[in-house]
């Protein structure tokens, strides 16, 4: 496994900058594997708690399997001749001598854990998981050699009502999240015995045309050629879109599976295109393939991607078990809330304490502690490392925070606390020290509700403002 110096942006074999403090090279981090800065972490736990909550609704059970696994797993799940096993692995040779392979995706890593485990035996599950995949793939936006997913697994389901049930989870989540500009698009790729059949039809079909195909095509002929339907190379287009179709060469039971997975979504009124050349990018797909696909992100489209895996488990050695499932790319689905405008702000605090004076500090933390027993989830900081009150109410500013606790050698005295408000105008009050829990839960709510009203003020004027401009120009 070779890994490149630099992050993203950076050369390869570029020399680390030197520390300007230590003198020391900066060790920067591997190319493609980037950090999830506490500025943009709000937006993952959102996505994160939102498909949470919304797949314990639809019953499905979480499960954790290991980043690594035997290589071999890879190889016989994904197949030979995918880009995947070929080029993008991170694959090494323990101290033991076994090739072990970082995931590159989770649905084998899931069948495996099925089987080893004794889960299967005629028994259905509904499952779920999410963690960071590997690929060693060129970076660019939205595509990065570390990655994370949310991956759902149906197992042990045979018809299209499940079919149905996890794209309906796939459209429900992005109208939680506010996400707005994604289309589904699906297609059927058969059975083995159907794809056997196409395939011949495909290969000779290309062969009459070898000359017209790509490297990277001319590759894939004889070890994987219905890749070459999702070739993005451009002068490749009109040979794909002349190439005879899948659907043409579909068995009577897959066309009849998709036929009333297509009635399922009209009934559930999901708007859905069909793409006879939509093919999935390892070997293990049968029947229901489909992708939710966005023009927001460049050529990176496809958000959200899946399909039947019928035969994955007998060919892993388990017996044979129907199964479906979908892996959602976390990074992909962030850049499409931010694109749609609802990726939440980082969380801020709710109440800074200020406090001056050595006992006043001391008083401080216990009074925190007794503010966060009271009202549990509300966001409570103590300033730390002293400071003038000048500094702390700086820092308390920085923080976010609607409301500033003071505490200083005359509140004491008096058993009080002083509470300003941060984010509007008004004085500070004082607040006995044994009503602070009551009091300060009351206005906190308080400062939610002007915090609202103000945010509603604005869109109103931005709302006018702009029907405002419209008149002007009609």
């Amino acid at each position: 496994m070779t890994e490149e110096p630099g992050g993203p942006g950076s050369t390869p074999g570029s020399t680390p900058p030197v520390s300007a403090s230590s003198g020391s090279r900066v060790i920067p981090p591997v190319r493609g594997m980037n950090d999830v800065l506490p500025k943009e972490i709000g937006a993952w736990q959102h996505l994160e708690q939102t498909a949470r909550a919304l797949l314990a609704a639809y019953g499905y059970e979480e499960m954790r399997v290991p980043l690594v696994e035997h290589t071999q797993l890879f190889r016989r799940s994904i197949g030979e001749h995918t880009d995947i096993v070929e080029k993008e692995m991170y694959t090494f040779e323990d101290v033991g001598g076994d090739s072990l392979s970082l995931r590159p995706e989770a649905t084998a890593g899931i069948a495996r854990a099925l089987i080893s485990n004794g889960l299967l035996r005629g028994a259905r599950h509904k499952l779920w998981c999410t963690g960071p995949m590997f690929r060693h793939e060129r970076p660019q936006q939205g595509r990065y050699r570390q990655f994370h997913q949310i991956d759902v697994e149906a197992v042990g389901f045979e018809g299209p009502d499940v079919d149905a049930e996890l794209i309906a989870l796939g459209a429900r989540l992005w109208r939680a999240l506010g996400v707005t500009r994604v289309r589904l698009v699906i297609n059927s790729l058969g059975t083995a015995q159907a794809r056997a059949r196409y395939r011949e039809v495909l290969v000779a079909y290309l062969r009459a045309h070898e000359s017209a195909l790509d490297e990277d095509s001319r590759r894939r002929l004889s070890g994987n050629p219905l890749r070459i339907l999702d070739s993005k190379e451009p002068r490749m287009r009109p040979l794909i879109e002349a190439a005879p179709l899948l659907t043409d060469y579909l068995d009577e039971a897959s066309r009849g599976h998709f036929q009333a997975l297509c009635d399922t979504l009209e009934a559930l009124g999901i708007p859905f295109t069909v793409n006879p050349r939509l093919v999935r990018g390892l070997d293990y797909y049968s029947r229901t393939v489909f992708e939710w696909v966005s023009d927001a992100l460049g050529a990176q489209d496809a958000v959200c991607s899946g399909g039947r895996y019928d035969g994955l488990i007998a060919q892993l050695g388990g017996e044979p078990t129907p199964a479906i499932g979908f892996a959602l790319g976390i990074e992909r689905c962030v850049a499409l809330m931010k694109v749609a405008g609802a990726a939440p702000e980082p969380a801020a605090a709710e109440l800074y304490i200020v406090a001056s004076g050595e006992r006043a500090e001391r008083e401080a933390a216990r009074l925190a502690e007794q503010l966060r027993d009271a009202l549990p989830g509300r966001v409570i900081q103590v300033n730390l490392g002293g400071g003038n009150f000048k500094t702390q109410f700086r820092r308390a500013d920085r923080s976010g925070a609607r409301l500033a606790l003071v505490l200083g050698e005359d509140e004491l005295a008096r058993g009080v606390a002083a509470v300003k408000p941060l984010r509007r105008e008004a004085g500070q009050t004082d607040c006995a020290l044994v009503d602070l829990p009551a009091r300060i839960g009351a206005l906190l709510a308080q400062e939610r509700v002007a915090a609202a009203d103000a945010a509603c003020d604005a869109q109103e004027v931005a709302g006018a403002g702009s029907r405002a401009e419209q008149a002007g120009r009609d």
